[in-house]
């Protein structure tokens, strides 16, 4: 199993961290919405190495076999790692490329509130809001490696659960 869990999960954080480092000198002229696209879209493509991983463990370990819980178990192993990955990547790619990410994600929001009518009493205090939270961000690591963490968590949790269900199969009965 930890081959399998090892493999996959190896495969699939190189596709999510490459998806990452390539789409990065790309993402001022994207825009947020296109950058967000593209990132989820490689976090889908990375889950499917969850199922094959899942299907790989069922085949060969489980000679064909293999319960809800293991499936979810080896896929959460997978998943782990593909997160894991995200997250370093994200670290290495923060700190040398996108230090000034914060401040260009606040001013895009700033300039998104603005066009549907905020005042400017609401920007301002949006505006304080922003920095409060980049300056905890930028300070603190673990902070920082929580909330990556949680972007690609829906995706893997939800790859996992569907191909611990779609690929579960009992013994033949005699």
């Amino acid at each position: 199993m930890k081959k399998i869990v090892l493999t996959f999960g190896l495969i699939a954080g190189v596709v999510i961290s490459l998806m990452m480092v390539v789409t990065i000198p790309f993402a001022d002229s994207m825009g947020q919405g296109a950058g967000m696209l593209l990132g989820y879209t490689g976090m889908v493509l990375a889950s499917l190495m969850i199922y094959f991983g899942v299907r790989q463990y069922r085949d060969v370990e489980g000679r064909g076999q293999v319960s809800f819980g293991q499936a979810f178990k080896v896929a959460m192993g997978i998943s782990a790692i593909a997160v894991a990955c995200y997250v370093l990547t994200w670290e290495v790619v923060f700190r040398n490329f996108q230090s000034d990410f914060g401040e260009k994600y606040s001013v895009a929001q700033l300039e998104r509130e603005k066009a549907k009518g905020a005042s400017e009493e609401e920007l301002a205090k949006k505006s304080a809001e922003f920095e409060q939270f980049w300056a905890k961000y930028k300070a603190n690591m673990l902070f920082r490696w929580g909330l990556t963490t949680l972007e690609p968590l829906p995706v893997v949790l939800l790859f996992s659960l569907v191909s611990a269900g779609v690929l579960r199969r009992k013994a033949a009965s005699a």
